[in-house]
């Protein structure tokens, strides 16, 4: 469908994955009006006939089919990372706009390839940074755009997280490098983007990462299988204000074996104020956030999101609203032909991070980005 037909109709939008995609995106893409979901595909028959008994939605196993059917127009990938690349370099080909899950591919040189296609085919590629999209992260933004803070002197930033911490949990993709499983997938590709985001671009990094839980149980026979991605990570970043004047450390901590681990705390003290933005709730990133600001001279308040920040309907599942709101900055992305934030450049910003991040702790040699 040409963007001019898109601007009077809804976007047909298929899904690819059916964890986080079923979840979370198909519920908000069933609210955004400018989209709809009309197809889900899955390589395993078993998942989609399973996926259609609850949706009513047209499902595909076969992806050159899905690809080859007009009505579609953009293709949400939300499957694990290793196949992610395949399936999105192939939707580019076919003509397809694209909202990605993070990681966008396992290496840069992936992405760069995607980049190239999209402006090549003038399509729109969508990341799923969704704390861009939390009211109380547009708030500490506009709060730091603003200079209420004046010029950041020092960022630490923990995500200590409990997700990994039961070492029964069964071996599977995540417990992969190559598959591209562990902590700085998971959590560092989204803390990457935030700092980038609020602060400016990474230009050093040097790190730390370790294994915690070795082995795993394989699922599929019993046995116990090496885990070979990393369950902590330590990051000492160096980033470019956004004034591009000044130099800003930044110690970031990343664990998913965290047991009672104090969520997601992230803290900004400048030259005219501090900032603190956190959650120790890990079950949801949007319920449970609190924002606290003090300028020099005063003692820290609770801020909340200014009104046009704030979510016009919300979810038990705090995660659909961020989503929502991102997948409809991608259909005005999709109409109007101008270039998607977060889109490939972010994503390309943030696993250049992740990459030399790993580098770093197999050298242990601080690494220009």
């Amino acid at each position: 469908m040409s963007t001019n037909a898109i601007n009077n109709s809804s976007a047909g939008i298929a899904i690819a994955g059916l964890g986080f995609g079923e979840s979370v995106h198909l519920p908000a893409l069933q609210s955004n009006k400018g989209l709809k979901p009309i197809a889900l595909w899955h390589p395993q028959k078993s998942r989609l006939e399973k996926a259609f008994k609850e949706t009513q939605i047209n499902c595909h196993e076969n992806w050159s089919q899905l690809l080859e059917d007009p009505a579609i127009d953009g293709v949400i990938i939300a499957t694990p990372p290793a196949p992610r690349y395949h399936l999105a370099y192939e939707a580019l080909k076919a003509g397809k706009h694209l909202l990605l899950e993070k990681p966008v591919a396992l290496t840069s040189e992936e992405i760069l390839s995607l980049q190239k296609l999209a402006i090549n085919n003038k399509l729109s590629v969508a990341v799923d940074f969704e704390y861009r999209a939390v009211p109380l992260f547009m708030q500490a933004k506009r709060l730091i755009s603003n200079g209420e803070i004046g010029e950041p002197w020092l960022i630490k930033f923990d995500w200590l997280m409990s997700s990994r911490a039961d070492s029964s949990r069964p071996w599977n993709w995540y417990s992969q490098v190559e598959s591209g499983g562990g902590v700085i997938g998971a959590l560092g590709t989204h803390a990457f983007d935030i700092l980038h985001w609020l602060c400016g671009p990474t230009i050093n990094v040097a790190g730390e990462i370790s294994t915690s839980i070795r082995k795993r149980v394989d699922p599929t026979n019993g046995e116990m299988r090496e885990v070979t991605s990393e369950d902590v990570a330590l990051a000492q970043l160096e980033i470019e204000g956004i004034d591009g004047k000044s130099v800003i450390p930044a110690q970031v901590s990343l664990s998913a074996v965290s047991r009672n681990g104090r969520g997601c705390w992230l803290e900004i003290y400048g030259s005219k104020g501090s900032l603190i933005l956190g959650s120790n709730n890990q079950k949801d990133y949007v319920h449970g956030f609190g924002l606290w600001f003090a300028s020099v001279g005063e003692n820290l308040r609770q801020i909340n999101p200014e009104e046009d920040l704030m979510f016009s309907k919300t979810w038990k599942d705090g995660r659909i609203a961020p989503v929502a709101r991102l997948q409809s900055w991608w259909h005005t992305s999709i109409k109007s032909g101008s270039p998607m934030i977060p889109g490939v450049a972010e994503g390309l910003a943030s696993q250049r991070v992740c990459e030399k991040l790993r580098e770093s702790a197999t050298t242990g040699i601080k690494l220009a980005i």
